[in-house]
């Protein structure tokens, strides 16, 4: 239901970076209006998300019959700090992510899942060797498929940053090989070849199971 809004917030932010280095007088001035309210929306809706997912976490730890999950899921999905991380990566805040997910990791020290956040939130942050060491740490233990392919995939891209092109075009193949199905490797290995292009990691995290 957010989608429509924050293609119209993004489409907004595009015109400021592309024309406020050159724009004069009143042009410049829209432009600073455009970006004081964007940042005030920003702003709003973060403090709402808060206060909304505050609420959903009372209502858990207090309800007599709380929500039956799927018991197929993942046991860490159901976690509070697990879910206000996933909430705050939802929304590009990486570095209060990090935190909740670190503290999902003591409850769940096992969960591959909750360190790939760990992980894709410090790459985000261009924070390449911390990301590295935990993708490297999980990848022996990954046997879905889909967790080992976005491993691979994060793994080339970090080379890639690093200026290892031919490191990076095997890590994209392992992904590929591991699931042919994920469409980031296969839309990397094409960036890397060509020289050009925009890297796409994490992308289905979200979704992963």
């Amino acid at each position: 239901m957010f989608q429509h809004v924050f293609a119209e917030m993004n489409n907004m932010l595009d015109e400021i970076v592309k024309h406020y280095p050159s724009a004069q007088g009143p042009q410049k001035q829209a432009l600073v209006q455009n970006w004081n309210m964007l940042k005030s929306m920003s702003e709003a809706i973060i403090e709402e998300w808060l206060q909304f997912e505050e609420k959903m976490a009372i209502f858990r730890e207090n309800a007599v019959s709380p929500p039956v999950f799927p018991p197929t899921e993942a046991p860490e999905l159901q976690l509070d700090a697990f879910i206000r991380g996933q909430g705050y990566y939802k929304l590009l805040m990486f570095q209060p992510a990090i935190q909740q997910f670190g503290a999902a990791a003591v409850v769940f020290p096992e969960s591959l899942l909750i360190k790939l956040y760990i992980a894709m939130s410090h790459l985000y942050m261009g924070q390449t060797a911390q990301a590295s060491d935990v993708l490297m740490s999980i990848l022996p233990l990954a046997d879905n498929k889909k967790l080992r392919a976005m491993i691979y995939n994060a793994l080339g891209c970090i080379e890639v940053l690093n200026g290892q092109q031919g490191k990076a075009e095997e890590n994209f193949a392992l992904a590929i090989h591991s699931d042919p199905t994920l469409p980031d490797p296969i839309i990397n290995l094409e960036v890397c070849k060509k020289n050009r292009g925009e890297l796409q990691y994490g992308s289905q995290l979200i979704s992963l199971l």
